[in-house]
């Protein structure tokens, strides 16, 4: 079996791992009319200043992938490895 690769994201001296949870915050947050602030709040950051520079440093195929999908791509094996 594969070892679970952890995707992070700095935001000054923060780092906020992309684990199903977050994904979950960011897909309502892509879906819906939730805030910069309500983002901010849910993922534990201090302002919408914050929400808005992680939201920057998301790819966007990570926004539109769905938590069950994240979770069995974190576990597969990469193609081209030898």
């Amino acid at each position: 079996m594969a070892e679970e690769k952890i995707y992070k994201v700095s935001i000054g001296e923060k780092e906020i791992v992309i684990d199903e949870n977050v994904l979950r915050v960011l897909r309502r947050y892509v879906h819906t009319e939730m805030s910069l602030e309500e983002l901010a709040e849910k993922l534990g950051l201090d302002s919408w200043e914050e929400a808005y520079e992680f939201v920057k440093k998301i790819p966007a195929w990570i926004l539109w992938t769905s938590p069950t999908l994240w979770k069995t791509m974190k576990r597969m094996e990469p193609v081209g490895k030898m």
